[in-house]
């Protein structure tokens, strides 16, 4: 048995070069981790950015919603005037009637 090995079964170069080569391997694995929680945090700042872009378009939709709600309000509101306007000429109108045949009675 060679008196420069461990174990005795390889060199202590070979056992250097094993030990290089794991060491290699650790941090190839270690590397391999750091990307896959890099790709981790960017997926979910991705999906956090389409949440907020989602929530933005649907914020604008119920805005853009009221708004039409209100216009249709206003839209009602002018209507109901224009006819409350009617029923007051038409009120007016019949007093108005009324006079003149009280006034054609009365002659």
């Amino acid at each position: 048995m060679s008196t420069g090995s461990r174990c005795g079964l390889v060199s202590g170069e070979d056992v250097d070069s094993v030990e290089r080569e794991r060491e290699r391997e650790r941090e190839r694995e270690r590397e391999r981790e750091r990307e896959e929680r890099e790709r981790e945090r960017e997926r979910g700042e991705r999906e956090k950015e389409k949440k907020e872009r989602e929530r933005e378009r649907e914020r604008e939709r119920e805005r853009e919603r009221r708004e039409r709600e209100r216009e249709r309000e206003r839209k009602r509101e002018k209507e109901r005037e224009r006819e409350r306007e009617r029923e007051r000429g038409r009120e007016r109108d019949k007093r108005e009637r009324g006079e003149r045949e009280k006034e054609r009675e009365r002659e």
